[in-house]
């Protein structure tokens, strides 16, 4: 209760700080607040941790030399993600790495602060990267996207290509469909000398802009593309899953119990997005006038 009520006043005095920084400007903020609840430092396996809000999971990662992010969130909520980092006893400036699983506004438009703030490097894919920098994805089924500030340092990896800190090392995972540039990064994470396969996944999500119809013979490619996604995150080892959007992966009932560890989840989660996916496809080919506008996550 206490480090909630503080992290409630934190959340006052940023907004308040805001109105002065061009990073901080809340983006959205009536349709962010479902995601905006404050959560302190959640303690995952290892040297894992969430330093993101009850609805937005931002990972912490550290390492012999330094953190590593996963996920940036956007601005409003960069004040708690700070905080929390502080409360683990870390310093910003040990972040040396922000990895991005997808250019979305609501994972990615707080990197900005949070690189400056670091000086950190934002880590993308190739696809993902123009669009963090402002450009528009032609392709995404959501469309144009609200703006948000580019990040100042942005490096590219290819899919595989490991990242190495610390004697950790990430392997990104390409897992586009939600986006062209959707990314998710795996690592091992030891704790009493049992190391497990962690999972840190990108929305899966089959979510559209109005109008946008998967059953378009237009947009078959973009579901290829899920399903190819879909039986990459079934064959990926996964002893811990972290998905960006908390309820993708039952984080709160995890986070209740204490314990992470569930080495069907990545199956079950590529199960329950396939299904939407095909619900979605479904619905519109039984209603001529159904597209998009499918609310997230």
């Amino acid at each position: 209760m206490r480090w909630t009520m503080a992290l409630a006043a934190l959340l006052f005095a940023g907004s308040a700080q805001a109105q002065d920084d061009p990073l901080l400007k809340p983006i959205l903020p009536d349709y962010a607040q479902r995601w905006m609840g404050p959560q302190g430092p959640v303690h995952v396996y290892g040297d894992v941790w969430l330093v993101g809000t009850a609805g937005i999971d931002v990972g912490l990662i550290r390492t012999k030399a330094g953190l590593i992010l996963i996920d940036g969130a956007f601005p409003q909520a960069v004040p708690m993600i700070e905080a929390n980092i502080r409360a683990l006893g870390f310093s910003l400036k040990d972040v040396k790495f922000i990895l991005s699983t997808e250019p979305h506004w609501d994972h990615a438009s707080g990197m900005a602060a949070l690189a400056r703030d670091s000086g950190a490097t934002v880590i993308a894919s190739a696809a993902a990267a123009p669009v963090l920098r402002g450009a528009v994805d032609p392709g995404d089924p959501q469309g144009a996207l609200e703006p948000y500030p580019a990040p100042p340092r942005i490096r590219t990896v290819r899919d595989g290509e490991a990242i190495e800190l610390g004697g950790t090392t990430i392997v990104p995972r390409a897992t586009p469909g939600h986006t062209s540039g959707s990314m998710s990064w795996t690592w091992r994470a030891c704790e009493g000398g049992a190391c497990k396969a962690m999972v840190f996944a990108s929305s899966l999500t089959a979510v559209a802009g109005t109008g946008y119809r998967f059953s378009d013979p237009a947009h078959a490619s973009r579901v290829a593309m899920f399903r190819t996604t879909f039986a990459r995150m079934r064959g990926l080892p996964c002893d811990i899953l972290i998905t960006a959007h908390p309820e993708q992966s039952g984080i709160d009932k995890k986070i209740a119990a204490k314990d992470f560890v569930d080495p069907a989840a990545c199956r079950t989660y590529a199960g329950a997005m396939e299904k939407r996916l095909d619900d979605q496809i479904a619905g519109e080919q039984s209603s001529p006038a159904r597209g998009g506008g499918m609310a997230k996550p």
